[in-house]
């Protein structure tokens, strides 16, 4: 009588059918998976009941076409991220800040095969030749993967889009903000006030700005310029650019860039950047400062008053000398909005701030709110400044 598998055999056993449908795949470009399962089995002599060969299959399944053991997290209510530091180190965040997940890997192999896979579903390549990918999967999920020896383990990172767009009374209610700076967001749109977004990783920067876009006049024609498609804002004129990376042989790349300068051309009335992290800086400055009123960007930085630094050092590296991009930013934008994320994982907005051009030609920004954790405000000395662009008061 051949052997029947228990729930401690199953492991090794997927891992023996998904290597041997690996084979099968690569051999013959395609085949029935449920029929290849049976036949596997068998060949392996091995007996299954009807319990365990149904969970083989869902296991299998999520191996093939889904996220694999992953699967399960991306489902989960609020998820946001989900993070592969090895094979038995899994973590997720659910708007909360970072918790472990109990979820395993048989091995790094694993781990790796999972992350090709990802890869190749968003039509990137991820081997020894190229150890790590940054790729957008069909359902919108942003991909980073990287593999040894560039790190110990292979990692994955997982960034997953939100389920349903937040309003600004949804953020409220989720304490991002009090009602009273929901109603001088409100302002800023009202004004066609262009503000740079700035915070650090996960601080909720893209639902904010899809928040706020939400409110924009219908009148108005959206351009959104990103990376990967991320914001999604309730508004009925909406047009999507998106950078695209090189192929396989390493031409065909599309930057954000290149992008800004289409933009352009297609008459926006609101000229959005998801995320400035490049040469794009120079164009969108030079869009900011030629009558394009209302248009957004969002930069990584740890706190306002970092960001013209951070400005600079892109500029920089795409040829603008320090003169002329504190010039266009003096003259292109007309706020600075900076959200945090607090050691207990709420993201908040921490402070509003006003660019100010000193004798010297340099910006600096000045403070016109600081937003506590408590829900105290306190106004700073930009307040008035702006009051006077139709903004507070």
């Amino acid at each position: 009588m051949r052997p029947t598998t228990t729930a401690a055999d199953r492991p090794p056993l997927v891992d023996r059918v998904r290597l041997r449908l690996a084979q099968e795949s690569a051999r013959s470009g395609g085949f029935d998976t449920a029929s290849a399962e049976s036949t596997l089995l068998s060949e392996a002599a091995l007996v299954v009941d009807a319990g365990a060969l149904a969970e083989l299959s869902a296991t299998l399944s999520a191996e093939l076409v889904g996220a694999g053991p992953l699967e399960q997290l991306l489902g989960l209510p609020g998820i946001t991220d989900v993070l592969v530091n090895s094979a038995d180190d899994v973590w997720i965040d659910r708007g909360n800040g970072l918790e472990p997940a109990p979820v395993r890997f048989g091995s790094d192999a694993s781990v790796r095969s999972l992350a090709t896979r990802l890869a190749a579903q968003a039509g990137r390549r991820l081997d020894d030749a190229a150890p790590f990918v940054d790729a957008v999967l069909p359902d919108g999920t942003r991909l980073h993967a990287i593999l040894p020896p560039l790190v110990l383990h292979p990692v994955i990172s997982l960034r997953v889009l939100a389920r349903r767009r937040l309003s600004l009374p949804d953020l409220v209610e989720l304490g991002m903000f009090s009602q009273d700076l929901a109603d001088l967001l409100r302002a800023v749109i009202a004004a066609r006030l262009t503000m740079l977004i700035s915070g650090g990783t996960g601080t909720g920067k893209t639902t904010l700005l899809s928040a706020l876009l939400s409110l924009a006049d219908p009148g108005d024609r959206l351009l959104l310029v990103e990376d990967a498609a991320e914001l999604a804002p309730d508004h009925p004129h909406v047009v999507r650019l998106e950078a695209r990376p090189p192929n396989l042989e390493g031409a065909g790349a599309v930057t954000l860039r290149d992008l800004v300068r289409q933009a352009l051309r297609m008459r926006p009335d609101r000229l959005v950047v998801g995320e400035v992290r490049g040469a794009e800086v120079v164009d969108l400055l030079a869009a900011l400062n030629t009558g394009h009123d209302g248009g957004f960007g969002t930069l990584h930085a740890g706190s306002a008053s970092d960001v013209p630094a951070r400005l600079e050092a892109l500029a920089s590296a795409a040829g603008l000398d320090q003169a002329a991009l504190h010039s266009q930013l003096a003259a292109g934008v007309g706020a600075v909005l900076h959200l945090t994320r607090d050691t207990d994982g709420m993201r908040r907005i921490a402070e509003i701030g006003v660019p100010r051009r000193s004798d010297t030609g340099l910006v600096s920004i000045d403070v016109a709110y600081v937003f506590r954790r408590t829900g105290e405000v306190v106004a700073g000395p930009a307040a008035d400044r702006l009051a006077a662009a139709g903004v507070g008061g």
